[in-house]
């Protein structure tokens, strides 16, 4: 009992710490396991027993028999499932040549030259090489976010980095289900016919039961069969017993059964798919707690020891310094990156969960059946997990202002709300070359914004989703324009540090036109006007008009005349030499040389 509860707090523990000094959650989980297993038993236990004991040794330990190699198969099932629920087809389509050429032909170069190099520097067999190979190939978006999250990058950097890892954390799963598959049903027979036929089997059932559940499970949500309090743990035992079910007819087809019905749902049209995400990624930040810290604590030191020499130094070398840039450069080489952002894409390639938690239930699966060399495989998938994350953590940041992929001042500009006024406002900045990026729950004004063009996001402000997202580091100007006086104060102080660096605004309430009591003046869009008084202008006069200023003098007597008009509102002000765009209280606030500038105003035409 003291074990096992100790597992679950350690495991919190270590999420708090990543999340407290961001960094990836699967370093201390695994340092943890490390020192709780093999460390302890080396230097701290006279006996040579471990603080915590994963598999039961007679006296003392968690797991019986087989128990542990069970319990590690049910909970990379359900991490697997929570992955294939992220791969989305239109996202596949959508992000680019770059991307798609990295967990195509990138995934292949990493996957015949570290199986390669593996083969020839430790001597594994080519089966073993091209498994460990296999298993390296994901990188995953639990330990690239927290690396990335405080780096500033252009948006086309951090899209490729990010969406790699979305994607490629199922692609890299399957190839490492099959290659495992392979050789167990092969026997290192090789290529016989009998492999062949249990390896198509093993595809065969694994898709079929993943489609098949998956859709039945569609049907019976749909229906409203199961009572909303039921959702989350009725989607959880299908996908536990869609596990085991194609355990029992295909052996070793359950990974690829999840991974594919996992697909097939987020690919749906199911109402309540994101209530399940958000259920099964609470449940899988459980599981990996719990399941690092067992997997890291099983590791014996003499395995450790293994990789005491240089040959661990060289394929490491070799795999973050020579087969990462290779499989990035040729995935890149028709793109539109430039060399150094090439080359920060080439250097942060951490390895992840997934590649950690399956290499431990292949090595020990394939250990039980007495192949040899197996005992290479969990110490040498952690050697590369734990040294990449390492590697990054510590240098990310200082490899890109190295590089120069480091924005030394960030200008993309956030709005959140996706209103009429929003996307008029947003159109405008966006067709003077600024990134905007629009934020709203409103699906329909998030779908309003996408059919012009706009970038928008479909996000509650109230979750973390937001801050997760590294494709907005480039953020420095924040603006709330929604309806609620409430959200716009709630973004204002909440986010203004995030991604309000070069200045955070939001609409004056009602209450603070009318009695010009403001109570943070210089976070105000506007002094003179709410949102029902933009919201009125926008709606008969959807219009945006420009007027030059020669002198102050002349500066403030427009924005006089435009103010007397209720259907006109001043908004921004516009250099038209150098292209440079301030909100009208930001010039205001210190006004500059008139010298090309221009008042953009929304509403009414006057002509002035």
């Amino acid at each position: 009992m003291l074990e096992l509860a100790g597992i679950i707090i350690l495991g919190i523990l270590a999420q708090w710490v990543a999340w407290r000094f961001k960094i990836p959650a699967i370093l201390p989980l695994i340092l943890i396991g490390l020192l709780v297993g093999p460390i302890a038993s080396e230097f701290f236990n006279e006996d040579g027993s471990k603080w915590i004991e994963p598999i039961w040794n007679g006296e003392k330990g968690l797991f019986p028999g087989e128990g542990l190699y069970y319990f590690v198969s049910l909970a990379i099932s359900i991490i697997l499932f929570e992955g294939g629920l992220t791969l989305r087809r239109g996202e596949i389509k959508n992000v680019g040549p770059v991307i798609t050429k990295l967990i195509t032909l990138g995934s292949a170069v990493t996957f015949f030259c570290a199986g390669i190099a593996a083969h020839y520097i430790f001597g594994l067999s080519w089966e073993l090489s091209f498994l460990f190979s296999a298993l390296i190939i994901v990188t995953g978006p639990t330990v690239i976010t927290p690396i990335l999250r405080n780096i500033p990058l252009k948006k086309d950097v951090s899209a490729v980095l990010k969406w790699e890892g979305i994607l490629i954390d199922p692609i890299g799963a399957l190839v490492a289900v099959l290659v495992f598959e392979f050789i167990s049903v092969g026997g290192g027979a090789g290529f016989t016919q009998t492999a062949l036929l249990e390896f198509l089997k093993i595809i065969l059932f694994g898709t079929t039961f993943g489609f098949t559940f998956a859709h039945a499970l569609i049907f019976i949500i749909n229906k409203k069969w199961v009572p909303h309090y039921l959702l989350n743990v009725v989607s959880l035992s299908t996908v536990l017993l869609v596990f085991v079910e194609s355990e029992l007819f295909a052996h070793e087809s359950g990974l690829l059964a999840v991974v594919v019905m996992g697909m097939v749902l987020g690919n749906s049209k199911l109402k309540n798919l994101k209530e399940i995400l958000y259920f099964k990624e609470s449940l899988s930040v459980l599981l990996i707690s719990i399941l690092f810290i067992l997997l890291s604590a099983n590791i014996d030191f003499k395995e450790m020891m293994l990789l005491y020499e240089w040959k661990t130094l060289l394929l490491f070398a070799l795999i973050v310094f020579i087969i990462r840039p290779l499989a990035v450069f040729l995935s890149t080489s028709q793109s539109n990156l430039k060399v150094n952002e090439k080359l920060f894409i080439s250097w942060v390639g951490p390895r992840g969960i997934v590649a950690a938690g399956i290499a431990s239930l292949f090595g020990g699966k394939l250990l039980k059946q007495g192949v040899d060399g197996a005992e290479y495989i969990t110490p040498l998938v952690f050697m590369v997990v734990l040294g990449t994350v390492l590697l990054n953590a510590t240098t990310a940041r200082l490899f890109a202002r190295a590089v120069g992929v480091f924005l030394k001042r960030s200008n993309a500009i956030m709005i959140v709300g996706a209103s009429d006024m929003a996307r008029l406002v947003a159109k405008y900045l966006k067709d003077n070359k600024r990134r905007v990026v629009l934020i709203d729950s409103n699906a329909e004004n998030i779908e309003k914004a996408k059919s012009e063009g706009i970038e928008s996001l479909e996000v509650n402000i109230y979750d973390e989703e937001l801050t997760d997202n590294i494709e907005l580091n480039d953020v420095g100007y924040l603006i709330a324009m929604t309806g609620s006086d409430s959200i716009n104060k709630y973004v204002i102080s909440n986010f203004s540090s995030i991604f309000g660096e070069q200045g955070a605004y939001r609409l004056a309430t009602s209450q603070e036109v009318i009695t010009k009591d403001y109570e943070d003046e210089d976070h105000l869009f506007t002094v003179e006007d709410d949102y029902i008084n933009i919201m009125e202008a926008v709606r008969e006069f959807p219009e945006i008009h420009e007027t030059a200023v020669e002198s102050v003098q002349e500066y403030k007597t427009k924005i006089e005349k435009i103010h007397e008009e209720i259907k006109s509102i001043p908004v921004l002000v516009k250099n038209k030499k150098t292209n440079e765009i301030l909100l009208i209280s930001e010039f205001e606030h210190d006004v500059k040389k008139i010298d090309g500038w221009v008042i953009v105003y929304i509403g009414k035409n006057l002509n002035i």
